[in-house]
């Protein structure tokens, strides 16, 4: 949100985009190498850290709770992972990649041939050079990641199989933050905190939401803002169990992850397809990024599934760089501190901040004249003569909004309507203010 009012005019601090890119780099860089799981010390280790930027609260949900039909998992403590050959060599170890066990997994300590303990690797042919992302959180399991060409590489033999790990009642971890706003209507911004070290999915999100909170922080806002760092499903579903009534505040939402690559943007409407913030991110993407992709709901994805669940139905969309699925490094090695770029984090932060730009400053404008065109130059706003594309655009925003400041018709539906980005109308639509042609 850039330099704006809130409702009634009241001011909104500024804030720059300038550098910010390479603060959400940072923080990407520190979180990175935490092993983190759907329930576990390496959440908590996160939220930490994100709690030394802003006033995170951190809550716990038991083990064994239940959460509409999913149960909160025990807690996984993982020590150490390895397999070693007969030498005594470990052609595979958790400690160089945290990628190389199986997340969540049961601990195993057993020696078996190679023929047998395949069954217990997961590789990618199709990219031989990369160790997958591989979970097991809900059925108990034990195995190992790693690259396709090492595993053919290995010889026939004996091999040991080591997961020092442990599997507890304990609790699911997940954090929350609200920046308070004039009303308490509030804006949902969520991101899953649950995968080990991928630096697009969701380091990147983890990070550019715990700025953006940081940002907010003494700037006087229409809305409440409300940031959720949770595990991945569960964590959603467990942050609505606890938080139902309150719900029913939720005005606008974001789910956001892989905002640090160089692909997209990509926006995913909310279930109700027409939401005010649908509405908002297709507009602003189509002026800041013509090529960007505006897509459907559909019951597949990230945590949007949860909030727009029909129980919710929330106003809740996606914001990603690129689609989830559809990019090579997605759940592998790949992706990692040189896959996300500064400049990237920084364009999609400026992205999100016109996104909420809009649904924080839109207004319903009414017009001090609807008789007649006004004659503008008599007010000192037309400006003319020299035929220049700007001074046509700046004429035609004053003109569009004018005539639709019946009453009816809010600053969206008129950016919309005259395909002009809403930044350069709510200017306009200052100005006129200040002029007395136009009140809220």
């Amino acid at each position: 949100m850039k330099s704006s009012r809130a409702e009634g005019g009241a001011p909104v601090a500024s804030h720059s985009h300038i550098g910010i890119g390479d603060e959400i780099y940072q923080l990407v860089a520190e979180i990175f190498p935490i092993c983190r799981s759907v329930a576990g010390e390496g959440v908590r280790e996160t939220l930490r850290r994100l709690q030394r930027e802003i006033g995170l609260t951190i809550r716990e949900v038991p083990s064994g709770t239940q959460a509409y039909d999913w149960t909160i998992p025990r807690e996984w403590t993982i020590r150490d992972a390895y397999i070693r050959n007969a030498a005594g060599e470990k052609v595979v170890d958790f400690k160089s990649c945290n990628l190389h066990v199986l997340n969540h997994s049961a601990p195993v300590h057993t020696k078996m041939p190679l023929s047998e303990l395949r069954h217990h690797i997961f590789t990618l042919p199709d990219q031989p050079d990369r160790i997958p992302y591989r979970k097991s959180a809900y059925a108990e399991s034990w195995g190992f990641c790693m690259a396709h060409e090492r595993l053919m590489a290995l010889p026939d033999g004996d091999y040991e199989a080591v997961i020092d790990s442990s599997l507890e009642e304990g609790s699911l971890s997940y954090g929350e933050y609200v920046h308070a706003g004039t009303s308490d209507e509030e804006v949902l911004l969520s991101a899953h905190i649950c995968h080990p070290s991928l630096a697009n999915d969701n380091c990147s999100g983890l990070a550019l939401l715990t700025q953006l909170a940081k940002g907010l922080s003494g700037r006087r806002t229409r809305y409440s803002y409300r940031f959720v760092f949770a595990p991945g499903t569960i964590g959603a579903l467990a942050w609505l169990a606890s938080n139902e009534p309150g719900t029913k505040r939720v005005r606008h939402g974001l789910v956001v992850s892989c905002v640090g690559d160089g692909g997209g943007p990509t926006y995913k409407k909310s279930r109700r397809g027409n939401a005010v913030i649908d509405r908002a991110a297709s507009h602003v993407l189509r002026h800041a990024a013509p090529a960007s992709a505006i897509l459907d709901f559909s019951p597949y994805g990230y945590d949007e599934r949860q909030y727009c669940s029909p129980g919710f139905n929330l106003p809740v969309g996606l914001f990603q760089r690129s689609l989830f699925g559809t990019f090579p490094e997605y759940h592998t090695s790949a992706d990692d501190l040189d896959f996300v770029r500064p400049e990237h984090l920084a364009s999609s932060y400026a992205m999100i901040d016109a996104i909420l730009d809009v649904i924080e400053n839109d207004f319903t404008p009414l017009g001090t004249l609807l008789k007649g065109e006004r004659q503008l130059g008599r007010h000192g706003l037309y400006v003319g003569g020299d035929g220049a594309p700007a001074t046509q655009a700046s004429n035609m925003a004053m003109l569009w909004i004018l005539n639709f400041a019946d009453g009816h018709h809010t600053l969206l539906d008129i950016a919309e309507r005259a395909e002009m980005p809403f930044a350069e109308l709510l200017a306009t639509a200052r100005r006129l203010q200040d002029h007395g042609l136009l009140v809220r």
